[in-house]
């Protein structure tokens, strides 16, 4: 089975246990083979958790959750030295905490401090964790899907600059148009009939292997990018950093910009979906295409933004429109 292959049917198998939310799928997809992490955004019950399961469960990889709570330390993260008896002597030895996985679910990442937060950035960004001293690197396949609910505030800390630009994309999930929400209720009542009648999930032999993914990573670096393209993606990334030059209303909602790993990643994604696209070189469509979910948290936006109810995606749409596309 080719790379391509085995990668369509983990979109189909996503998209057969997950009901009304292609989009997020395809993006999900694109930050697994982009090799970036990702945070998801929705209100409750809107299948974050789910979704980050069942791409978990198609892939031949190990999941790990981390619930994240008021009370969490970064040891209970990353993991400690712990004492052991070994032939009568005190030794210490290294026990991995969650973070040591292939796909780590970072459940509602805003309800721990920033202190524990920050446990996390050498891994997403070095790929290794560093404790008493001693470095231990993260397996090949790693990728973190982070989630949060937006209307919450009362126990919840904002997420630092820093620890944001370790994410490769930012997805928002949208309520369901009806008839996929009527799916939804045929699919859990048939899961539920399952449960009930005893049957069990066989699905061993469906995963996707990891090599399929490193294979589709080899062919995505492969993609031919033109200095056009180049230009196109470091102007978007500039016009954040230096909007008076494209005049109102950018002047007034743009405080900071994004970072070069801002380009970076858009130049990562844009890859991909030229891939997923069936093409060997990448259009400023690809990159059209990618720009919201690179860009939305990256910026930060003036007071004057926030206080007339600016969104991020309303400053990307913005950039899309004054920002020259290359002939």
């Amino acid at each position: 089975m080719s790379p391509r292959d085995a990668i369509a049917r983990l979109q189909q198998q996503m998209e057969a246990a997950i009901v009304g939310q292609r989009d997020v799928i395809r993006l999900m997809i694109v930050g697994l083979l982009a090799n970036g992490h990702v945070l998801m955004e929705s209100l409750p019950g809107l299948a974050k958790t789910r979704a980050v399961k069942i791409l978990a469960r198609s892939l031949d990889a190990t999941m790990r959750r981390i619930q994240f709570t008021p009370d969490l330390l970064p040891s209970d993260i990353t993991g400690a030295e712990v004492l052991h008896q070994d032939g009568g002597k005190n030794v210490f030895k290294f026990e991995p905490g969650p973070i040591f996985g292939n796909i780590v679910l970072g459940d509602e990442i805003n309800r721990a401090p920033a202190k524990v937060q920050a446990a996390l950035l050498e891994a997403m960004e070095e790929r290794q964790i560093t404790v008493a001293g001693t470095t231990h690197p993260m397996p090949e396949l790693f990728m973190v899907l982070a989630t949060q609910n937006p209307i919450e505030q009362e126990g919840t800390y904002p997420l630092p600059e820093a620890q944001m630009d370790r994410f490769m994309m930012k997805i928002l999930i949208d309520y369901p148009d009806a008839d996929s929400e009527c799916g939804v209720l045929r699919l859990v009542r048939g899961e539920d009939a399952g449960a009930s009648g005893g049957q069990t999930r066989s699905d061993a032999a469906a995963k996707i292997p990891q090599e399929a993914v490193f294979a589709a990573r080899r062919e995505i670096n492969a993609i031919y990018v033109s200095e056009a393209v180049d230009r196109y993606i470091v102007d978007l990334v500039n016009a954040t950093r230096h909007p008076e030059k494209y005049g109102e209303p950018l002047a007034k909602w743009l405080q900071v910009g994004g970072s070069p790993r801002a380009g970076i990643s858009l130049d990562r994604t844009a890859r991909t979906h030229a891939w997923l696209e069936a093409r060997d070189h990448v259009t400023p469509d690809d990159v059209r295409a990618m720009l919201h979910g690179v860009f939305r948290h990256r910026m930060i936006l003036s007071y004057d933004a926030n206080a007339d109810g600016v969104r991020p995606d309303q400053v990307v749409d913005k950039l899309l429109e004054v920002v020259a596309v290359p002939a």
